[in-house]
């Protein structure tokens, strides 16, 4: 199932093997990973709570 991220970026979730909030360089991400290598991360986040109210948000979409 894809699931669009943002207006240039589409994720077919069922390869999605792993989600991991991380602190970067620039702020709080979400990195996507198939396997052991990263496909794609979200937009910049200010706290991890934010990242992860949206990455449950984006879970919820998956599931109607």
């Amino acid at each position: 199932m894809f699931v669009k991220l943002n207006e240039r970026v589409h994720l077919n979730f069922n390869r999605i093997t792993r989600t991991k909030i991380d602190h970067v360089e620039d702020g709080i991400r979400v990195r996507f990973y198939e396997g052991k290598d990263q496909v794609a991360k979200s937009q910049r986040f200010e706290s991890v709570k934010d990242a992860d109210k949206w990455l449950g948000k984006l879970f919820k979409q998956l599931h109607k």
